[in-house]
């Protein structure tokens, strides 16, 4: 994995050699700080977990990681895409979409000379949406008033009488 680490490791026990970076069926990936070592980096990640709105600032709002299936078949009609991404972040508001497969990511070697290709490479968009992110009340209001000003004479002195009545749900 590049770009973003699980945060546990689930039982890899069936495995002897090259134990895998995570063997859960639904890990939850998060992003590396900014201070990874450049060989743990991938385009685009390392944010330490912020990310920009687009108009805030398009070229930081989004994040990578890249992660690796063993012994997802030879073909691409072998791997099954991943489903239902929820990012965490505090409070609500925040959805994403359908994994959407798009062009395979190319790798070139570091000496430049052999590029390799990624099998499959899917794209999920997830966004912020302040109604999302609002609880939505159901308030009712209701306003009474009644006002009368020769409802009460005490000693000859006339005394308004008003009578308010406000509710809020």
């Amino acid at each position: 994995m590049m770009g973003g680490q699980t945060t546990e490791q689930g039982d890899c026990s069936r495995f002897k050699w090259n134990i895998p970076h995570c063997c859960k069926k639904d890990p939850t990936v998060i992003d590396l700080l900014l201070s990874t070592p450049y060989n743990q980096q991938i385009a685009n990640c390392c944010k330490g977990g912020v990310i920009n709105s687009w108009p805030q600032d398009p070229g930081n709002a989004s994040s990578s990681f890249q992660l690796s299936v063993d012994a997802a078949g030879t073909t691409n009609k072998m791997v099954r895409v991943p489903k239902n991404f929820t990012l965490k972040a505090p409070g609500p508001g925040h959805t994403c979409g359908t994994t959407k497969i798009v062009k395979s990511t190319k790798f070139v070697a570091q000496d430049g000379r052999r590029v390799t290709q990624a099998m499959m490479t899917w794209n999920v968009t997830c966004a912020y949406s302040q109604f999302l992110a609002q609880k939505i009340l159901t308030c009712c209001f209701s306003l009474l008033s009644f006002y009368n000003e020769t409802i009460a004479l005490v000693h000859h002195v006339l005394v308004d009488a008003r009578i308010t009545l406000l509710s809020l749900c």
